[in-house]
């Protein structure tokens, strides 16, 4: 049974760290702003704008010593992660979920954080959020509905999620719980210890950036490994930048997508919003969800 965090409440402390990527403070206070525009405290993590000169937030050491205060810290009642990019896989064997499995809070982020929330789901069966970061909320992103479905989750709404058909869509229903995230990351995970368990659940998969034939080989691997056997149902997002070698793979992403599952009978949706695009509702990682492909829509909620 997974559990789910205390919702916020206004005056709650939200605190904002960078397990991977570096990002500037300037480029995380339109967040910071809207977040206490929402009426929560922001407690400012050090590796946000930290004096790092490569492509990490900090050292392994020091990335993992400001997640892990953030995570101890019993007067954050939400963590969100101020960009993805690379580096949580590095840490994540050394956080200390004692205090966070006896008193479970939020974490939040998408894309490389698709290794915290994997983990958690596995090991601790504690609910997160998949979700829009620090990065979304500049030039007007804070008024905009997929910054609202986080502002409501965060505060104990339930999720309703809809989007048009697709040609590929396979029709159906499904209930169960919702797991997933960056197809990249998801393959990376096989075989460790933040490895997710797919049978029975809803899984959903979103990337940006990668060569066709990089996303047939992490779905080849995903199947190989009874990831794709046994679903409830399948939730395909936003795959965008996609980049094909000088040869053409000769099928787009969607239709390699289409054929991995192709052997299965559940419910598939294409196109549904949750990408690295502005397009990413914020979707509770862990908890029930029923998913219907209809004739002219999908709806997912919970």
């Amino acid at each position: 049974m997974v559990r789910t965090p205390p919702y916020l409440e206004p005056g709650d402390s939200i605190g904002i760290t960078c397990p991977g990527g570096y990002m500037s403070r300037e480029k995380a206070q339109a967040c910071i702003d809207a977040l206490q525009d929402w009426g929560f405290h922001v407690r400012i993590g050090a590796t946000l704008g930290s004096n790092s000169d490569n492509y990490f937030s900090g050292t392994d050491e020091e990335r993992l010593s400001d997640f892990q205060k953030m995570l101890d810290d019993d007067d954050v009642k939400a963590i969100l992660c101020a960009r993805g990019g690379y580096g949580t896989g590095r840490i994540i064997d050394r956080i200390d979920f004692t205090r966070f499995v006896k008193a479970p809070k939020w974490i939040v982020g998408y894309s490389d954080i698709t290794v915290l929330h994997a983990h958690i789901h596995r090991n601790y069966k504690v609910a997160s959020l998949h979700a829009p970061m620090a990065g979304a909320f500049q030039d007007g992103g804070a008024d905009s509905e997929y910054l609202g479905s986080l502002r409501e989750a965060l505060q104990g709404g339930k999720g309703r999620f809809q989007c048009p058909w697709h040609d590929l869509n396979r029709r159906g229903q499904a209930i169960g719980e919702l797991v997933g995230g960056n197809l990249s990351l998801l393959a990376h995970l096989v075989g460790s210890e933040s490895d997710i368990r797919t049978k029975g659940k809803i899984l959903f998969l979103e990337d940006i950036g990668e060569y066709l034939y990089h996303i047939d080989r992490m779905l080849t691997q995903l199947r190989r490994s009874g990831k794709l056997g046994k679903l409830a149902g399948l939730i395909v997002g936003g795959f965008t930048d996609m980049k094909d070698t000088e040869r053409p793979f000769g099928k787009s992403v969607y239709e390699i997508i289409r054929d991995a599952v192709s052997d299965y009978d559940y419910p598939v949706c294409f196109g549904f919003p949750v990408s690295h695009g502005k397009e990413n509702y914020a979707l509770k990682s862990g908890v029930g969800y029923k998913l219907k492909v209809g004739k002219n829509k999908t709806v997912l909620e919970e």
